[in-house]
């Protein structure tokens, strides 16, 4: 006796290995990206608009876990320090241990070591006709003690930064050691990653490296597109198969 229902049901067999394997490794993607970035970022909320337009109130960041000695030129990092309130704060990084940080030059710009540095990220009205208004609606100068860093807010006429605190020890700095993250996306509302200055870029140290987010949401995605392909090729092989298969013959 003989037929074709074997076939067939080998046909709906590998369809069912082929939608059960896509599912387990969509599995592990979609849930192996979700641990990693919850090991790596830490999720904060920004309470006041020292950074705007970068980051506004109430805005929902993901900041990646990282060491003081990772910190460049250009990071937004969220730091604690007991002189400046002991509470999380958000600020730009400017000027590393050995910089001297200064505003405004000639053009209205922040320099550090006497070259001067385009922010793209600060809302920089006019002060004339033709003319941006300065980096800084005051002038300041410092020198970041070894070990350091000097942190401005993006908000610069409200912001409360190292320019406050010029007249403390280590002209306004604070240690490395206060930096507890680095933010690298805005999560809520969803306005994306938070790109590195390519003005820092050129100077000594250049910028930091990309934090790994980009990487965590694709193969969250990717797990995503393979749980519901699998799910779906399943009963539409099985489908197909039968609609194929002829009636079974004896003989």
């Amino acid at each position: 006796m003989s037929g074709t229902g074997s076939k067939d049901d080998g046909r709906g067999r590998l369809g069912a290995m082929v939608s059960g394997l896509a599912v387990a490794v969509g599995c592990v993607l979609f849930l192996g990206g979700f641990v990693w970035a919850a090991v790596v970022y830490q999720p904060y909320t920004v309470p006041t608009d020292s950074m705007s337009p970068t980051v506004k109130p109430g805005d929902r960041v993901l900041a990646e876990r990282i060491d003081g000695a990772d910190v460049r030129r250009g990071d937004v990092v969220v730091f604690t320090d007991q002189v400046w309130g002991a509470t999380p704060m958000v600020k730009r990084v400017v000027g590393i241990g050995g910089d001297k940080v200064a505003c405004c030059g000639t053009d209205g710009r922040l320099t550090v070591n006497g070259t001067p540095v385009d922010e793209p990220y600060l809302a920089r009205g006019t002060a004339a006709p033709g003319e941006k208004a300065p980096a800084s609606p005051q002038d300041f100068s410092a020198t970041v003690p070894e070990g350091q860093i000097f942190l401005l807010g993006d908000e610069r006429a409200t912001s409360l930064d190292s320019r406050v605190h010029l007249q403390d020890g280590g002209q306004g700095s604070v240690p490395l050691s206060a930096v507890r993250a680095r933010v690298d996306a805005v999560a809520w509302p969803m306005n994306g990653m938070i790109d590195r200055p390519s003005s820092f870029a050129e100077l000594p140290g250049g910028v930091s490296a990309a934090g790994p987010l980009r990487f965590q949401l694709g193969a969250i995605a990717a797990g995503v597109v393979l749980i519901l392909a699998g799910a779906v090729y399943g009963p539409v092989a099985a489908r197909l198969a039968r609609r194929r298969a002829p009636a079974g013959v004896a003989r």
